[in-house]
């Protein structure tokens, strides 16, 4: 008898060793935009097997929309979102819940971009102009500062979503705050549209995390072990990255086969210099933007950074 239970807890374990499924730990993470290159540190890890080395299974999606993802994560319908550090630090005034818990750019990429021909090369050539915008609740918001800051008046406001290109080159809009320098340049000369812009930083607006990773307190709580395994990786994959840029670009370019290789390869270019060094964050320059973003009426409430920086992260 006592050799049929041996015989059988035998079994029992050999199937479980043999189920990867039962050992693995899973999270759903929502991209902030369409698969590109900002995320190519994620698809570095996945078509690396860094991911099923440590027994942990990623379910990347996109949203429907541009502004989903951190609404998404806050409300624990996604484990972690990639948003953007002014976007994180207006939810957390306006009282959602919600951390970050690593970096994917470290700097701005964000540009208020025009078509070249239109003859603008100040900021005030956009007073009384329609300007466009891509992140509700985010680059509107910018939008407004930007303008303040740099005396854009009487302009109108006017929601793109993700069609920046044909809302410049159907006149729709004369400008869109949201574009990046290293994407959408690169895709709108692909067409021959010459694309010219504004770089936030060097404007008035504060150095900040363009991406970032973002979880809710409670997904933090529950999977505090599994979400600490996903950052590790990344960072050890941009390690990888920064180390050998062109295997890192032929890793994503099979994990994203719909992508434009001509495209992504120049923004990739574009993008490296960006991309983060260290998941760690600098809660001082956090701070500042957010003081910022208090005096110049982008968001109502003080924030505490060190209050939604994830403290492994500090």
């Amino acid at each position: 008898m006592k050799n049929v239970k041996r015989f059988i807890l035998t079994g029992i374990l050999a199937v479980m060793l043999a189920s990867p499924a039962a050992a693995q730990d899973k999270l759903t993470l929502m991209l902030d935009w369409f698969p590109n290159v900002d995320h190519l540190p994620i698809y570095v890890a996945q078509q690396r097997g860094m991911f099923a080395e440590q027994r942990l299974k990623v379910n990347i999606i996109s949203p429907s929309g541009t502004s989903d993802a951190l609404k998404l994560a806050a409300a624990g319908k996604a484990d972690i979102a990639i948003s953007y550090q002014p976007q994180t630090i207006m939810a957390a005034s306006r009282g959602i819940k919600i951390m970050a818990i690593g970096r994917l750019v470290a700097h701005p990429l964000t540009t208020l971009l025009f078509l070249k021909d239109k003859g603008i090369k100040t900021p005030q050539d956009l007073t009384g102009k329609r300007i466009g915008y891509t992140v509700p609740g985010l680059m509107d918001v910018l939008l407004a500062a930007f303008a303040k800051l740099n005396h854009i008046e009487n302009y109108t406001a006017i929601n793109v979503g993700f069609a920046i290109v044909p809302s410049l080159t159907a006149n729709k809009v004369d400008a869109v705050m949201g574009p990046f320098k290293t994407y959408e340049t690169v895709t709108m000369a692909q067409k021959g549209i010459l694309a010219d812009y504004f770089e936030l930083e060097k404007y008035g607006i504060p150095d900040y995390d363009e991406l970032v990773f973002v979880s809710s307190p409670a997904i933090l709580e529950k999977k505090e072990k599994t979400l600490a395994k996903f950052i590790n990786i990344i960072g050890k994959a941009m390690t990888l990255m920064h180390a050998d840029p062109n295997l890192a670009l032929n890793d994503y370019l099979k994990a994203v086969p719909e992508a434009d290789p001509k495209i992504e390869t120049a923004a990739f270019k574009l993008t490296l210099p960006y991309y983060a060094k260290t998941q760690q964050f600098d809660n001082c320059r956090w701070q500042t933007f957010a003081d910022f973003a208090l005096k110049h009426g982008l968001i109502e409430k003080a924030v505490d950074t060190q209050a939604i920086i994830w403290g492994k992260m500090r």
